[in-house]
């Protein structure tokens, strides 16, 4: 009797264990199909940062790294190029990069491959600041941002006085201002010039479908993708 009231416990004891190791297999299975959601192709923010230049110098006062000359910074996917670039560092860890232009050279210019498509930004401004906790840049003064596909052809392209890109959201925000001021546009207006979502670069007309008429006079000018990866002012 003494036997079979101790049999009891142990089976149920082992019934307990193989339910144990079957849940334990089903948050392993669970696991398994959730980490490719998890980890996108966002992995820029992980990417140690790398840069070449000219000179460099570094501020012990202000805790800043100063690069000059021909400056290239490269995080992952990202690429920053310019004549000056300095960058921070918080208690963090988190990296801050502001790029400037020299007066007369190429605006300072950087470049992002987008998540799970052959597609890229690119963007040029006199001023870019990138972020590294929020992940966003700002682009200021001559601003330009375009949505490349296959990192050639011109999806979209956006001008303005300040444009905001959010590398890890991928969304962007343009302001007017006097910098735009041009005999095409006097006031200074945000131009942008959007493809349709599906699009892959091809413009074709379908079949019988007139040519779109020029633009009137006083209109903006139609704006027509870069041959190169180049200043927009070339």
């Amino acid at each position: 009797m003494t036997d079979r009231l101790h049999l009891r416990p142990a089976s149920l004891s082992l019934r307990a264990l193989r339910a144990l190791r079957a849940l334990a297999a089903a948050f392993a299975v669970l696991g398994a199909l959730a980490a490719p959601l998890a980890h996108a192709e966002r992995a820029d923010r992980d990417k140690p940062l790398n840069i070449e230049s000219d000179h460099m110098s570094y501020d012990d006062l202000k805790q800043v790294n100063i690069f000059t000359g021909n400056v290239t910074m490269t995080k992952g996917t990202i690429l920053l190029k310019a004549d000056r670039v300095e960058v921070t560092q918080d208690p963090e860890g988190y990296q801050y990069a502001t790029a400037y232009y020299k007066p007369g050279g190429p605006l300072a210019y950087m470049r992002q491959k987008r998540d799970g498509v052959d597609e890229y930004i690119d963007g040029w401004g006199q001023t870019i600041y990138y972020n590294g906790k929020t992940e966003v840049a700002t682009l200021t003064t001559q601003a330009t941002l375009k949505r490349l596909a296959g990192g050639t052809k011109v999806l979209d392209e956006i001008h303005g006085s300040v444009i905001t890109y959010d590398t890890y959201n991928e969304v962007y925000t343009a302001n007017s201002g006097a910098d735009q001021v041009n005999p095409n546009n006097p006031n200074g207006r945000v131009r942008a010039t959007l493809a349709p979502r599906n699009a892959t670069g091809a413009q074709a007309t379908p079949p019988g479908a007139s040519k779109p008429a020029a633009a009137p006079k006083g209109d903006l000018p139609p704006l027509s993708p870069s041959k190169n990866i180049g200043n927009p002012r070339e």
